[in-house]
C-alpha cells in the first residue's frame, strides 16, 4: 500500500518536472536549449518524457491547423491584392527609372559645376591657410635675413640681440616647420661664430695696441710736458685761480661708429690714424688715438652669452703677457736717450689704455688688477733703470735721463699711479750722477793742474787785481796795501779750480730740479757732493801733483795722502759689504765662507801686496785700520735693527765668515806685526760668536766682571740684543730642532738668560 503511494508520488513529481522542461523548451532560445535537454538525458524517465513531448507536438499541430483554417480566406484575398499591387509597382518603377534617367541627364552639368565649386572652395581654404602660415613665417625669415646682414656687416652685438629675439620670440611660433628646425640647430653655431669673430676683433685690437703703445705713451707724455710748462708759466705769473688739468679732462668720449674703407684698417684694430702734430700745436689727447669699441663690443657679446668671466680672464691674461713684453728693456737701451724714451713711452701707453678701460667698463679690470700690474711694472722698471743707468758715464746723458724719468713719473701720476718709488730711485741715480760728475771734474782738475806753473799770480794794475779777485773772492788787507806790481799767494789753478767747483755745484743743482725736494734736502745733497769733490777728487789730484819728483811735498800734504789711503780702503770695504746677502732665517748649516767675503779678502790681499813700496808704518796702519773697520762693520751688520730675527744656521754662516777674516789676519798680509796682533781686531766678534754657538751662558754669567774671564769682550747689551733676535726665531722657526724633546726647557733657558742679562745691564748702569 505504502509502496503504491510512493510510486504515485514519484510519478506525479516526474510529470511535473517534465511539464517544467517542456515549458522551458517552448520559452527558451534554441541556442540555449542544450542544458535543458541534458537534464532530460541525465534522468531515468527519458521514454516517458519523449511520449509527453510527442503528445505536446500533436497538440500544437492541431492548433496550427485550426488557425490556418480560420484565416484561409483572408490569406487568399491578400494574395489577390498583392498581385494587383505588383502591376502598379512595376509601372511606378518604370516611371521612377525614366524620371531618374532624365534627372541624371539634366543634372550632369550641375554636378560638374558643383565639383568645380567644391574644388575652388578647397583651393580657397588652402590659399587662406597658406597665407596665414606665411604671415607667421615671414617675420622669422625677415629676422633671419636681418641677422645674416648684421653679421655680414660685422655688427655683431645687434646680431646677437636679433638672434635672441629670433630664438625666444619668433621661432617658437613656427617650430613645427622643417626650415625652423634647421634654424634652431644653426643657432648655437651662429653664437659661436659671433663669439669667434668678436674675439678675433679683440685680438686684432690687442695686437695693434701693443704695436702702438709707444705712440700712445708719447702723446700722453707730450700732454704732461705741456701741462708742466703751463704750470711753470702760471707759477711765474700772479695766480688767478688757475687749476691743474684734472684726470677727468684726459678722458674723451669715443666715437664707435668710425667709417673705414677696409674692414682690417687700423681704426677697426683700435688705433685711429692721427698725423704728427707740430710742436707749437695742441697735442691730441692720448685716448683720441684709440678706438676701444672692439673691447666694448666683445665685452657686451660675452656678457649676453653668459661668458663674461671667460672674457675677463682672457683679456687680463693677454694684457699681463703684453705687460711683460713692454717691461722688457732692449739690451742697448743705455746707449742713447731715445732708447729710454721709447721704453717709457711703451709703459705709459700700456697703462693709459688700462686706466681708460678701468673707468669706462664695469669690472673688466678692477683697481686690484691695475695695482698688481703697476707694482710689477714699477719693480721691473726700477730694476731695468738701475742696471742700464749704471753703464752710463756721460753726466749729460744721466741728467737727460733724470728729466725723462721725472716726466715719466709725472705723466703716470696724472692717471693716479703712485710714483714715489721712482723718485726714490732718482735719488740713487743722483749718487751715480755725482760719481760721473766727479770723474768728469777729475779730468778737468788734472788738466788745470797739469797746465799750471805753480807760481804766484803777478798783477801790475788795479784792473788785473780786480779781475783775479772777481774770479776768486780772495781778501788780504796787507796785499791790498802793497803797491803794484804785486803777487797773489797762489798760482792760477786756484781761481780756475774755484770756478770749476761753482760749475760743479750748478751741475748738481740741475739734477735736483723737479725732484720735489725741500731746500734742506737740496742743500744736503749739494754739500755731500761738494765735500766728495773736495776731499776725494780734488785731494787725489793734488796728491798726484805732490808725488811728482819735480814738486816738493810738505809734511802736512803727506799726512793727508796717508789719511786718504786709509779712507779709500775703508770705503772699498764698505762697497764689498753692501753685497752681503745673508739669509738670517736659514736652517741650513753652511760649510764655506760667503762669496762676497771671499772676494773682499782676495782684494785686501792683492792690495796689501802692492803696498811694499810704502813706508812700513803706513802699510801696517792701513792693514790694521782695514781689519778694525771690517770687524766693526760686521758687528753692525749682525746687530742692525733691520735684522729682526736670525737662526742658529745664519749664525753658523756668519761664524764661517769671521773665521775667514781671522785666517786672513793670521796669514800676515803686511810684515812687521807681532804674533796675533792683527787677529785681535776680530776678538769682540770671536768671543760673541763662541758664546752663542757653544751656548756657554753659565760661564759668561758666572765670570762676568772678572779681569780674566773667558768672554771679557762681550758686552751684555750686545749679547741681549742678539739673544732677543734668536728668541723670536726659536718660537716661530723651531731653531733648536735637534733638541725637540727639551725644546720647552730650552725656551725657558733663553728667557732666564735674557732676564739675567737685563739684570747685569741694570746693575751696570746703577
Amino acid at each position: 500500500m505504502e509502496r503504491g503511494k510512493m510510486a504515485e508520488a514519484e510519478s506525479l513529481e516526474t510529470a511535473a518536472e517534465h511539464e517544467r522542461i517542456l515549458r522551458e523548451i517552448e520559452s527558451t532560445d534554441t541556442a540555449c536549449i542544450g542544458p535543458t535537454l541534458r537534464s532530460v538525458y541525465d534522468g531515468e524517465e527519458h521514454g516517458r518524457f519523449m511520449e509527453k513531448l510527442e503528445t505536446r507536438i500533436r497538440n500544437h499541430d492541431r492548433e496550427i491547423e485550426k488557425m490556418c483554417n480560420f484565416h484561409y480566406q483572408g490569406f487568399v484575398d491578400s494574395i489577390t491584392e498583392l498581385l494587383k499591387v505588383r502591376g502598379e509597382a512595376q509601372k511606378l518603377k518604370n516611371q521612377v527609372t525614366d524620371t531618374n534617367r532624365k534627372l541624371q541627364h539634366e543634372g550632369k552639368e550641375l554636378v560638374i559645376a558643383m565639383e568645380e565649386l567644391k574644388q575652388c572652395r578647397l583651393q580657397q581654404r588652402n590659399i587662406s591657410a597658406t597665407v596665414d602660415k606665411l604671415m607667421l613665417c615671414l617675420p622669422v625669415l625677415e629676422m633671419y635675413s636681418k641677422l645674416r646682414d648684421q653679421m655680414k656687416t660685422k655688427r655683431h652685438y645687434p646680431a646677437l640681440k636679433t638672434l635672441e629675439h629670433l630664438e625666444h620670440t619668433y621661432l617658437p611660433q613656427v617650430s613645427h616647420y622643417r626650415f625652423c628646425k634647421v634654424m634652431v640647430d644653426n643657432i648655437p653655431k651662429l653664437r659661436e661664430e659671433i663669439k669667434d669673430v668678436s674675439m678675433s676683433d679683440l685680438k686684432d685690437f690687442l695686437e695693434s695696441i701693443r704695436k702702438h703703445s709707444d705712440k700712445i705713451g708719447e702723446t700722453a707724455m707730450k700732454q704732461a710736458q705741456q701741462q708742466r710748462n703751463l704750470d711753470n708759466i702760471v707759477l711765474q705769473q700772479p695766480r688767478i685761480g688757475s687749476k691743474r688739468k684734472s684726470k677727468k679732462d684726459a678722458y674723451i668720449i669715443f666715437d664707435t661708429e668710425i667709417e673705414s674703407t677696409s674692414p682690417k684698417s687700423e681704426q677697426d684694430s683700435g688705433i685711429l690714424d692721427v698725423e704728427d702734430e707740430e710742436d707749437d700745436e695742441e697735442v691730441p689727447g692720448a685716448q683720441d688715438l684709440v678706438d676701444f669699441s672692439p673691447v666694448y663690443r666683445c665685452l657686451h657679446i660675452y656678457s649676453v652669452l653668459g661668458a663674461r668671466e671667460t672674457f675677463e680672464n682672457y683679456y687680463r691674461k693677454q694684457r699681463r703677457k703684453q705687460a711683460r713684453l713692454v717691461l722688457q728693456p732692449p739690451s742697448n737701451m743705455h746707449e742713447t736717450l731715445d732708447g729710454y724714451r721709447k721704453y717709457f713711452n711703451q709703459i705709459v701707453g700700456f697703462f693709459v689704455v688700462e686706466d681708460h678701460i678701468l673707468h669706462t667698463t664695469q669690472g673688466l679690470v678692477n683697481r686690484a688688477y691695475i695695482d698688481e700690474l703697476w707694482e710689477m711694472a714699477l719693480s721691473k722698471t726700477i730694476a731695468a733703470l738701475r742696471t742700464h743707468s749704471s753703464y752710463c758715464s756721460d753726466p749729460n746723458l744721466v741728467l737727460d735721463l733724470k728729466n725723462l724719468i721725472v716726466l715719466f713719473a709725472d705723466t703716470l701720476q696724472v692717471y693716479g699711479f703712485p710714483v714715489n718709488q721712482l723718485f726714490d730711485m732718482l735719488l740713487e741715480i743722483r749718487d751715480q750722477y755725482s760719481e760721473t760728475l766727479l770723474k768728469k771734474w777729475a779730468g778737468i782738475f788734472r788738466n788745470i793742474l797739469d797746465s799750471d806753473n805753480y807760481s804766484p799770480i803777478p798783477v801790475t794794475s788795479e784792473e788785473m787785481y780786480k779781475k783775479v779777485v772777481g774770479q776768486f773772492p780772495f781778501q788780504d788787507i796787507e796785499l791790498e796795501k802793497q803797491p803794484f806790481p804785486k803777487k797773489f799767494p797762489f798760482s792760477e789753478f786756484v781761481p780756475k779750480v774755484y770756478n770749476q767747483i761753482k760749475e760743479f755745484i750748478y751741475a748738481c743743482l740741475k739734477f735736483s730740479e723737479d725732484l720735489h725736494l725741500s731746500s734742506t734736502e737740496i742743500d744736503d745733497m749739494i754739500r755731500k757732493s761738494t765735500n766728495l769733490l773736495l776731499t776725494r777728487t780734488l785731494s787725489n789730484s793734488l796728491q798726484n801733483v805732490i808725488k811728482r819728483k819735480n814738486i816738493g811735498l810738505t809734511e802736512d800734504a803727506r799726512h793727508a795722502a796717508e789719511e786718504e789711503i786709509y779712507t779709500n780702503l775703508n770705503q772699498k770695504i764698505d762697497q764689498f759689504l753692501q753685497l752681503a746677502d745673508y739669509d738670517w732665517m736659514t736652517g741650513d748649516l753652511g760649510n764655506k765662507a760667503s762669496d762676497y767675503l771671499v772676494d773682499l779678502i782676495a782684494f785686501l790681499r792683492s792690495t796689501f801686496a802692492v803696498f811694499t813700496h810704502l813706508p812700513g808704518k803706513v802699510a801696517q796702519t792701513a792693514c790694521m785700520s782695514a781689519c778694525k773697520h771690517l770687524a766693526t762693520s760686521l758687528m753692525q751688520l749682525l746687530l742692525e735693527a733691520e735684522v729682526r730675527q736670525l737662526t742658529l744656521g745664519a749664525l753658523q754662516q756668519f761664524n764661517l765668515d769671521v773665521r775667514e777674516c781671522e785666517q786672513f789676519a793670521r796669514s800676515g798680509p803686511v810684515p812687521g806685526f807681532q804674533e796675533d796682533t792683527l787677529q785681535l781686531a776680530f776678538i769682540d766678534l770671536r768671543q760673541l760668536l763662541d758664546l752663542f754657538i757653544q751656548w756657554d751662558w753659565s760661564t759668561y754669567l758666572a765670570d762676568y766682571g772678572q779681569p780674566n774671564c773667558k768672554y771679557l769682550r762681550v758686552n751684555p747689551v750686545t749679547a741681549l740684543t742678539l739673544l732677543e733676535k734668536m728668541k723670536d726665531t726659536s718660537r716661530k722657526n723651531n731653531m733648536f730642532a735637534q733638541f725637540r724633546k727639551n725644546e720647552r726647557d730650552k725656551q725657558k733657558l733663553i728667557d732666564t738668560v735674557a732676564k739675567q742679562l737685563r739684570g747685569l745691564i741694570s746693575s751696570h748702569h746703577s
